[in-house]
């Protein structure tokens, strides 16, 4: 109820499409109660030998049109209004789990798998849409429809009506039977779907190193073993749901015959015509109906519930704290203070200790270590990614927690290893950062980054459009493009992670260039693996286990014979 309260909340702002569907409901209900009365009373006009009432049952005949009528006008518009209730609510909801996702901490991205947050945004909304929305108005028409009928039965002959209300408790008891044991299945089901659809999502994009490993079986293996465990929880919450409309068609079967034979015993006792008993049977299988129907949809209730549990989860996630209200950073010199930083992902394994580095106005830093030494946690801390268990990071003497976020990261421009592009043409892409710029400061962008050659080569220019990911141009051309967007950007100080791994080293040569002019004057930390690229860093941090084991200049730290002289040999030495 929790779940469905907090659902009403995404409603209210439809209510003008509610109010509709429901008024239409009950226009269109009062018009199919009315039917059964003008058939008992059509009835009751043949029911005597040679003594048809023409006149009289043509009046009912027009009566009995004109109300199926109304009755079928005010449904189709109660589910007109109720569709664009839930496709209007579906639309809030999808537009709210985007905007939390652009506002929830990068742990959480980083923590939970793609595949799984995308069957949640998609799947699971429109699960939630179709099953309990829309079933909604199917609901509130039955218990309108079963209210109703017990009205009209009680006019008819109260003693009958009082049979049907007596065994009405038998269906409520068998559907709440069911739902209770059905629902937990659901949710289990839901999560089994998340988790498949994670782990699919993973390895569509990491299939070229599936098949380099030649892990196919075992990809297949893995991902049959999750859909055995889907299919075997799904069959209990199918089976547990399936035996709802036949148990309560079976109750309300019951129910007719009861009625039926009472009825005939009284119409043969002549305390109730055949007319009236024909409108009374009509109002029991109204009666019954909607109860074939509300256990119907029940399976679509459990697994809509199951499904909301999940959205709401993604929406009571913590978000990043709003800062928007503290100053903007004012980057002067570009002077950047670690102080006594201490970080860990997890309580039990601390990374960063005591950090402290001071890098002064334009100086280019290069990070180099060991995978997991901490060179790419420096990088989110600096921008704020992630924040610091202790200690402080100051930029021009300004704390960065006591600057708004978008402003930090809008004085840094970022290449990383990792390229991204969107489905949209190169211009577009470049233009990502500075979305206002003109042709000839693209153009000019990508001629700095080297990668106007090969545009200029591609089917349509500037205008090619990329697939997603820019999946039709290679790695390397990718990275070019990155490189362009930062130069058009023209941030006041730099972060390049491993920016030119997937350039040929003729390229990259021609790219340190391009790099060595847009560093000059700007403050630069540069994640490196490959020692060539930062020779020319004014100082050179290798770290280890989170903390900096040397310091100093590539020609000094070898003279040392430390830490960087064994990892500058173990890329450069001749065997």
């Amino acid at each position: 109820m929790k779940t469905f309260r907090r659902l009403l909340v995404y409603i209210s702002p439809f209510k003008k499409n509610l109010i509709f569907a429901i008024v239409s409901a009950f226009i269109g209900i009062l018009g199919s109660l009315l039917v059964p009365v003008f058939i008992g009373l059509a009835v009751d006009c043949i029911a005597g030998t040679g003594a048809v009432d023409f006149p009289r049952l043509f009046r009912i005949c027009i009566a009995l049109a004109v109300a199926l009528l109304i009755s079928a006008l005010f449904q189709w518009i109660m589910t007109y209004h109720s569709n664009k209730l839930s496709y209007l609510t579906m639309e809030r909801l999808r537009a709210e789990t985007f905007h939390k996702l652009s506002r929830v901490p990068l742990s959480y991205i980083d923590g939970t798998p793609h595949g799984d947050i995308l069957n949640t945004v998609v799947t699971d909304i429109d699960i939630l849409g179709t099953g309990l929305l829309q079933g909604f108005t199917q609901v509130f028409s039955g218990v309108v429809t079963i209210l109703g009928t017990l009205v009209f039965m009680a006019v008819i002959h109260p003693l009958l009506a009082l049979v049907v209300i007596v065994l009405t408790p038998l269906s409520f008891f068998v559907s709440g039977f069911i739902a209770r044991r059905s629902h937990d299945k659901y949710r289990e089901q839901a999560k089994l779907r998340g988790q498949m659809s994670g782990y699919a999502s993973e390895m569509i994009a990491d299939e070229t190193l599936v098949k380099t490993y030649c892990m196919e079986d075992s990809v297949e293996e893995k991902y049959e073993d999750m859909n055995q465990k889907l299919q075997k929880v799904g069959v209990i919450a199918h089976f547990y749901s399936a035996l709802s409309n036949p148990c309560t068609r079976f109750v309300n079967a019951m129910v007719y015959a009861a009625v039926a034979i009472a009825g005939a015993y009284m119409c043969v006792r002549g305390t109730l015509s055949v007319g009236e008993l024909t409108s009374f049977l009509s109002y029991c299988s109204q009666y019954t109906k909607p109860f074939n129907e509300i256990s119907g949809v029940v399976a679509e209730f459990q697994n809509a519930l199951a499904s909301a549990d999940r959205v709401f989860r993604l929406l009571d996630e913590k978000e990043e704290s709003d800062d928007s209200w503290l100053p903007a950073l004012q980057v002067k010199s570009g002077a950047v203070r670690f102080s006594d930083v201490a970080f860990s992902y997890t309580k039990k394994k601390p990374l960063i200790r005591d950090f402290s580095l001071d890098v002064q106005s334009g100086q280019t830093v290069a990070i180099v270590g060991p995978t997991g030494c901490g060179k790419t946690t420096l990088i989110n801390l600096l921008m704020r990614f992630y924040d610091t268990n202790g200690g402080t990071i100051t930029v021009d003497g300004q704390n960065i927690r006591e600057v708004s976020r978008s402003s930090l990261r809008g004085a840094f421009g970022m290449v990383l290893q990792d390229t991204w592009l969107f489905e949209g043409t190169v211009r577009d892409n470049i233009a990502y950062g500075v979305p206002d710029a003109t042709q000839e400061e693209i153009v000019a962008a990508a001629k700095a980054a080297h990668a106007h050659s090969f545009i200029k080569r591609l089917p349509n220019g500037y205008d090619t459009v990329l697939t997603e990911n820019g999946d039709n141009i290679s790695e390397g051309q990718k990275q070019l493009l990155s490189i362009a967007r930062v130069m058009l950007q023209k941030p006041p100080m730099l972060i390049l992670d491993e920016a030119t791994s997937s350039i040929d080293t003729r390229t990259e040569l021609r790219i340190q260039k391009a790099f060595a002019q847009l560093m000059e004057g700007r403050t630069s930390f540069i994640v490196a693996h490959r020692l060539s690229t930062i020779r020319n860093a004014d100082v050179i941090l290798v770290m280890r286990d989170g903390q900096i084991v040397e310091t100093g200049r590539h020609e000094e730290l070898l003279e040392k014979r430390g830490a960087y002289y064994t990892l500058y040999n173990s890329q450069f030495a001749v065997r």
